[in-house]
């Protein structure tokens, strides 16, 4: 018998996803309530969930699944031979249901597009994106763009990184936005005095009008496959991304900078180094002399390259790591927060915040 479910819980109001760091149980365990089970994080945010009750935990899900809002992690049964399905899950809701379960983002955008909350499945949790499914792809607007002599380029997103963008845009004073195309932020919304113009259904228009310079303001810092799927989709729909560098950033003349890459303000690159395509250097990181970062990698606020280091692609290398001279980090890393490096590290690694990699003693 399933005694209750374990689901993901809501971290931070704007993202409708949490990854799942550590598992701290085993499938299988007899737990006791208020047990230490999972801990998962957002960009924003982490937090520890706990065991409600008393009971066997299964678990549903593993380590670095980035998991939706409401999305089960586990559930109490009382032995280890129940099934997995909970009692009526999966089943059409009885005369007595108490109607849809929505995430508050989901509630939140339902009432701005007045949704009809009778119109909503009643079998699973009711998130963002199944209330944009629900509406449709309709929610935008006639498009008037702004007229200007300098190039228009589009925003596309609509959260913090991308308010990040738009102040870093305004500041360099050489393209005019478009406006914001954002998946889940109501078309005739405005973000920092930027409007909202729709979805991505809209990009065939916005290039019909002359628009031909896009900024990606997703982070993707979950999932950088988030991020890297925005610039493939604004590539197919024939926008170019320029390398944006804030005005109080400094870059060496020797620095090279490839197409689409973002530059944040105080932060420094250093004498030949080398930024690929679409990577992120943010505010007050230093990549110093003959470092060289891969395309879609994102160098945190306060990280620390030395110089002669190589980052692969899409890795994350965390706010306020240091590197030694010359190391090499692979493809698809993840380097936690203040992390050190002193040893090269393989594709794919995981390394916790603060951990010491590779220490002088070896």
């Amino acid at each position: 018998m399933i005694l209750a479910e374990i689901l993901v819980p809501l971290l931070n109001a704007n993202e409708p996803e949490a990854r799942l760091v550590h598992i701290h149980v085993s499938d299988g365990q007899a737990v006791e309530k208020g047990t230490l089970l999972f801990t998962l994080e957002t960009t924003k945010a982490a937090a520890e969930v706990d065991a409600p009750r008393a009971g066997i935990i299964r678990v549903l899900a593993k380590e670095g699944d980035t998991l939706s809002v409401g999305g089960r992690l586990a559930v109490l049964a009382e032995s280890a031979n129940d099934p997995l399905t909970a009692k009526g899950e999966g089943t059409p809701p009885s005369a007595g249901s108490v109607g849809p379960r929505l995430t508050r983002p989901a509630r939140e955008l339902a009432a701005r597009l007045g949704v009809d909350l009778g119109s909503l499945p009643t079998d699973r949790l009711v998130t963002e994106q199944v209330i944009r499914e629900t509406v449709g792809s309709s929610q935008t607007l006639p498009v008037s763009l702004p007229r200007s002599e300098k190039p228009l380029i589009l925003i596309y997103g609509g959260g913090g990184h991308a308010k990040t963008i738009l102040d870093l845009v305004l500041q360099l004073q050489v393209y005019t936005i478009a406006g914001i195309v954002d998946d889940q932020i109501v078309a005739g919304t405005t973000v920092l005095g930027i409007p909202v113009l729709g979805t991505r259904a809209i990009l065939p228009s916005l290039f019909e009008q002359g628009v031909r310079l896009a900024a990606n303001g997703v982070g993707g810092i979950i999932d950088i496959n988030i991020r890297v799927g925005i610039f493939n989709l604004l590539e197919r729909a024939g926008f170019s991304c320029p390398s944006l560098v804030h005005p109080r950033a400094t870059l060496e003349p020797s620095a090279k900078v490839a197409a689409g890459a973002q530059i944040f303000a105080n932060a420094y690159i250093g004498s030949a180094a080398v930024l690929h395509p679409d990577c992120m250097v943010n505010t007050h990181a230093v990549v110093s002399h003959d470092c060289e970062v891969g395309p879609y990698s994102h160098i945190a606020p306060g990280a620390l390259l030395a110089g002669q280091v190589r980052v692969g692609e899409k890795t994350l290398v965390g706010m306020g790591v240091t590197t030694s001279i010359g190391v090499r980090i692979g493809s698809g890393v993840r380097v936690g927060n203040s992390a050190v490096i002193y040893a090269d590290v393989p594709d794919h690694a995981i390394i916790p915040a603060g951990k010491v990699w590779g220490g002088m003693s070896g």
